[in-house]
C-alpha cells in the first residue's frame, strides 16, 4: 500500500509539473542535478570512444543473435478465402511511439537496451524513446548508451524510477509521451507501469516485469556447483530477486546450499545475493513430477530443468517465461546472447503472458473483402446469427445487400 501510494504521488508531480519535477525527482533519487534530461550527441560519441573493444565487439555480437531469433519469429501477414469470394486477411502495422525503460539502478543493463530495441526496430516502430538512471556524475551507462545508439536509438532521457515511466506514459516539455511501455524494473518501476496502464489517460504496458525469478528443477545426477551458480546468478539482481531449487534429493539440495555459501562470498555482490537468497527457498519433492506441479504453481520468469532428460519434461511445464534446457544451458545465456528475450513476466503472469517479442511492438488489424458472389454465399449466416442476438440493423446491414442483388438480377 505505501508502495502504491507513493508511485501515485510520483505519477500525479510529473503529470502536473512535467519536465521541474522530473529534475527535482532526479535530483532526490539519484543525487544528481542536472542541466538538460535528454542524452547529446557528444555524450554517445564519448561513450563508445571509452567502452573496450571487446565490449562492443560482445554487444553487436549479442545483437546479431537477437536479431536473428527474433525475425524468425516475427509475425506475417496472413491471407485466406474462407469461402468462395470472402478473403480474410490480417495486416501488421507497428506501435508508433513506444518507451523502452532500462534498469541502471543495481547494475547497469546494456543487454536490456539490446532486448528492447531489436525487437522495436524490427517491428517497424518510427518514434523510440529510452529511460536509462542516471549516475551520481550525471551520465549515463557508457555500454548502455553504445547498445542503444547499436539499435538507431538516440531520443535516451537520463530518467529511472516511477518517475521515467510517468514522463513516457504522460509526457513533459523533454519527453515525448508513448503509446506503449516496456521493460523491467524494480518494484516501483512495475508499480508505475501497472497504474499508468489502468489509466484511460496513460500508456499500454507490455507486462509486469519486475523482479527477476528463477526456478531450477534438479534431479540426483545434476552438478551441484551448476545449480548453486544459477540459484546466484538469479539473487546478485537485486535483494527482492528470488531463487528457487525444487528436487526429489536430499543429498542434492544439501551440497547445493554448501556450495551456495562458497559461491557467495567470492562475488563482489554477496550481500546483495545474500539478501537475495534469504527469500529463496530449496524445496524437497517426491518426485520429478512433482517439481513440475511446484513450478506450474509458481509459474516463474526463468525454469532451468537441469535433469538428465531435460526434453521429457517439457510437455509437462504449462507456465515459464523462459525454459533452459540440461547442465549446458545456464539461465545467464538467455540474459546476454542467445537470441532469445530476456523481459519474461514475472509475479506468476507467465500463466496469461508471453515474453517480449516482435508481435509486442505491433498491432494485428484484420480486414475482410467480399465479391457479390461471397456475400450471396455467407450473408444469409450472418442473417441468421444476428436476429438470434435481435440485433435488426445488424441483419438489415446485410439482407439489404442481397435483396439488391436479387432484383439486380
Amino acid at each position: 500500500a505505501e508502495t502504491r501510494a507513493a508511485v501515485a504521488r510520483t505519477l500525479a508531480a510529473v503529470r502536473s509539473d512535467g519536465d521541474a519535477a522530473l529534475l527535482e525527482l532526479t535530483r532526490r533519487f539519484d543525487r544528481c542535478t542536472l542541466a538538460s534530461l535528454r542524452v547529446g550527441e557528444a555524450e554517445f560519441v564519448a561513450a563508445e570512444e571509452s567502452l573496450a573493444e571487446e565490449l562492443k565487439r560482445a554487444i553487436l555480437d549479442a545483437r546479431g543473435r537477437i536479431e536473428h531469433f527474433h525475425r524468425a519469429c516475427a509475425p506475417q501477414p496472413v491471407r485466406v478465402e474462407t469461402a468462395a469470394g470472402v478473403i480474410c486477411e490480417r495486416i501488421l502495422r507497428p506501435i508508433e511511439r513506444v518507451g523502452l525503460y532500462v534498469p541502471a539502478g543495481a547494475a547497469p543493463l546494456p543487454s536490456t537496451a539490446l532486448m528492447l530495441g531489436v525487437p522495436a526496430r524490427i517491428a517497424g516502430c518510427g518514434d523510440i524513446v529510452l529511460c536509462t538512471p542516471p549516475r551520481a556524475d550525471g551520465r549515463c551507462d557508457e555500454a548502455v548508451l553504445f547498445a542503444a545508439r547499436s539499435c538507431g536509438i538516440d531520443q535516451v532521457f537520463k530518467l529511472g524510477g516511477a518517475q521515467a515511466i510517468a514522463a513516457m506514459a504522460y509526457g513533459s516539455e523533454s519527453v515525448p509521451r508513448c503509446d506503449k511501455l516496456f521493460g523491467p524494473g524494480n518494484v516501483w518501476v512495475t508499480e508505475a507501469k501497472l497504474q499508468v496502464a489502468s489509466d484511460p489517460q496513460g500508456a499500454a504496458i507490455d507486462m509486469p516485469a519486475g523482479p527477476s525469478e528463477v526456478l531450477v528443477v534438479a534431479d540426483a545426477q545434476a552438478d551441484a556447483r551448476f545449480v548453486a551458480a544459477d540459484l546466484l546468478a538469479q539473487a546478485e539482481h537485486g535483494t527482492d530477486s528470488q531463487s528457487i531449487l525444487v528436487s526429489p534429493s536430499a543429498a542434492l539440495i544439501e551440497e547445493v546450499a554448501a556450495c551456495i555459501e562458497v559461491q557467495r562470498l567470492r562475488l563482489p555482490r554477496a550481500d546483495i545475493a545474500g539478501q537475495s537468497l534469504a527469500r529463496g527457498l530449496l524445496i524437497k519433492v517426491a518426485s520429478l513430477q512433482q517439481a513440475l506441479e511446484v513450478s506450474n504453481a509458481y509459474a516463474p520468469e526463468h525454469l532451468i530443468l537441469n535433469v538428465a532428460e531435460p526434453r521429457q519434461l517439457v510437455a509437462a511445464v504449462r507456465s515459464a517465461g523462459s525454459i533452459f534446457l540440461g547442465a549446458w544451458s545456464p539461465e545467464s545465456i538467455g540474459d546476454y546472447c542467445s537470441g532469445t528475450n530476456h523481459v519474461l513476466p514475472t509475479y506468476a503472469a507467465s500463466r496469461a503472458c508471453s515474453g517480449l517479442s516482435v508481435a509486442s511492438f505491433q498491432k494485428q488489424i484484420s480486414m475482410q473483402e467480399l465479391s457479390p458472389a461471397g456475400l450471396r454465399a455467407i450473408g444469409p449466416c450472418a442473417v441468421t446469427l444476428a436476429r438470434a442476438e435481435q440485433l435488426d440493423a445488424h441483419a438489415n446491414a446485410v439482407s439489404l445487400r442481397l435483396e439488391t442483388m436479387e432484383n439486380v438480377a
